[in-house]
């Protein structure tokens, strides 16, 4: 009889146990709207917003993506002082530009 039970709890358990767990990931990201003030391509960039006092300081890494409005890359050293663009950065790495829009026609 106590082989039975135990065999029958093992029954119920095992699934349990190997059973796969699945993990969905999301990605936030936040997107700052403004006016180039300091530009080193590769290095990083500098915006100055509207709502901002000071301007915000972003890395440019070698994974940033660089793109007109219309989602079509494009070469990075048509970004310059003055242009207007929307840099946009994952969550967690406020300061870490991962896309970098021109946002000029």
């Amino acid at each position: 009889m106590k082989k039975t039970i135990i065999a029958f709890a093992c029954a119920l358990v095992a699934p349990l146990a190997f059973a796969q767990t699945s993990t969905t990931t999301t990605e936030t990201t936040t997107s700052t709207h403004g006016t180039v003030t300091t530009y080193e391509p590769g290095k990083r960039i500098v915006v100055r917003t509207e709502r901002e006092s000071n301007p915000i300081s972003y890395v440019l890494g070698k994974t940033a993506h660089y793109v007109n409005k219309a989602g079509r890359k494009i070469d990075e050293h048509l970004i310059r002082p003055g242009s207007r663009v929307i840099v946009y950065t994952s969550r967690g790495q406020m300061h870490a530009a991962k896309r970098v829009v021109l946002d000029e026609d």
